[in-house]
């Protein structure tokens, strides 16, 4: 059933980016299926209408579709207070795991890796076997990729990433995204557009 649910995601530009077993559920992430994603969001009507937040209120058209054919219920991160615990998801589902400097690292999608909804559907599905963080045999040039330093394994100074970005920015990253980030060498195959990272770029500064 999971690789059915894989294929009407895919039609849609979305991929499952990970599955877990919750009580007697089995919980989906849906995430940007690229490279194509982008493109078909931005001709999407949530894109082109002028109001707040078009990437959440696509995500939520097009996965609640999903649940509605799938016989699924849905969580998105938008949802909350409380919020769905996704990054807990992510952590145990076992495609992805916490990278050197505190972002979650995802096997295909590297330091990449977004959640815009989940599926959660009754019942325990056969689910893939875990894989093996990207991060072990790594050289981590996520490490040392941000020019102020904001980044740990354990921290992250808001403050001095948004002076940087909003000042010198002498990596890029307000245009093409952050630069620990697109260091990832997973992340240099997932093929995200320098124009989604742009966007989410002045979501993270409330322009």
């Amino acid at each position: 059933m999971i690789e059915d649910i894989r294929k009407a995601a895919n039609a849609q530009h979305l991929e499952i980016l990970g599955a877990l077993h919750e009580g007697t559920d089995t919980i989906l992430l849906l995430g940007p299926l690229e490279p194509e994603f982008w493109k078909v969001f931005k001709s999407s009507p949530e894109a082109q209408d002028g109001q707040s937040d078009p990437l959440d209120r696509w995500s939520k058209r097009i996965i609640s579709q999903l649940a509605t054919n799938s016989k699924a219920s849905t969580h998105f991160p938008s949802d909350g207070p409380a919020y769905p615990p996704f990054i807990s998801w992510a952590l145990e589902s076992g495609e992805s795991w916490a990278s050197p400097v505190g972002m979650l690292v995802h096997q295909n999608a590297g330091l990449f890796a977004s959640y815009r909804g989940a599926l959660r559907l009754n019942g325990h599905l056969a689910l893939p076997a875990p894989a093996t963080s990207p991060c072990t045999p790594c050289a981590k040039p996520c490490e040392t990729a941000c020019p102020v330093g904001a980044l740990s394994e354990t921290s992250y100074d808001v403050e001095a990433c948004k002076v940087h970005i909003l000042g010198p920015d002498s990596k890029s990253c307000r245009a093409q995204g952050c630069a620990a980030r697109r260091a990832c060498p997973v992340s240099r195959t997932y093929s995200r557009q320098p124009e989604q990272s742009a966007f989410h770029m002045r979501a993270f500064l409330g322009e």
